[in-house]
């Protein structure tokens, strides 16, 4: 797959793109040259695969929870999708102080979901880029979060869910009064209070995908480099990088989840 230590990191750090070429039409990307030439609307289909993957893994595990419920002596699958649920709730209960019933099962979903796609950083980093290559496929970067248009997606989600409830509960003209008149409650000022609230407004999704997005990606960049080392100090630090990730890897979907109800919370707040 590469040659030198540069082309083996190059490798592992470009996602598998199908895209229009200006000159060879729709295609999947051969090099770094091709996919760049694609432009912006070219598809990560490994971010998009496993982005779906997780997703639907994550419907069926508390599908199945769910349909094996018993009142009795719970399995380990219903401790553990009780324990997600009673969490989030605790969450949502302390932290979002309107009322929507959306709101927990969307953050249950944004945590489990986004802990299910870090969690693909445990596999080893040669395991399955090689084995897409066995298959023929020149690239193949698995983590979703460790690519923005992964962590942009969700986010950006977040972001017209931001944008919906401020006008549902506030109306138009109270959430453009807020922009206008906030922090400084005066006519002279709207200009200046508007730079400050779109500023703000524009730089949450912003947060949310780039926190996570940039813990993934070095996370990734570290493992990718311990994989060039020799195999003996590969097992020295690999481990102790793995083990240091059984804290990042939730700890990034539980900040995502908590900003998002954070965020919901404050969409919900009408001070007029």
């Amino acid at each position: 797959m590469a040659n030198t230590p540069v082309e083996y990191i190059q490798h592992h750090l470009q996602n598998l793109v199908l895209g229009s070429h200006p000159e060879k039409g729709w295609i999947i990307a051969r090099t770094a040259e091709e996919a760049k030439e694609m432009g912006f609307w070219s598809i990560h289909l490994d971010t998009l695969g496993w982005s779906i993957a997780m997703g639907v893994l994550f419907l069926w595990l508390f599908r199945k929870a769910a349909l094996s419920a018993t009142t009795k002596v719970p399995g380990p699958l219903q401790n553990i999708a009780e324990m997600c649920i009673e969490f989030v709730e605790g969450m949502v209960r302390d932290t979002f102080h309107g009322r929507n019933p959306l709101i927990a099962p969307l953050a249950l979903t944004i945590f489990v979901w986004v802990f299910l796609m870090n969690s693909l950083k445990w596999i080893p980093v040669d395991f399955i880029p090689g084995l897409a290559h066995l298959l023929g496929a020149p690239y193949f970067k698995i983590v979703p979060t460790a690519d923005p248009n992964g962590t942009f997606g969700i986010s950006i989600g977040v972001f017209l869910l931001i944008i919906y409830y401020s006008i549902k509960v506030k109306g138009v003209g109270g959430f453009a009064k807020e922009l206008s008149l906030t922090p400084f409650n005066h006519w002279a000022l709207i200009p200046f209070n508007l730079f400050l609230e779109i500023l703000g407004l524009l730089t949450k999704p912003l947060t949310l995908a780039l926190r996570l997005f940039g813990n993934m990606y070095a996370g990734e960049v570290v493992f990718i480099l311990i994989a060039l080392l020799p195999f003996w100090a590969q097992w020295t630090l690999n481990l102790p990088w793995a083990i240091f990730h059984i804290l990042v890897i939730p700890l990034q979907a539980f900040i995502f989840m908590v900003l998002t109800i954070v965020y919901l919370s404050a969409a919900h707040e009408d001070h007029h």
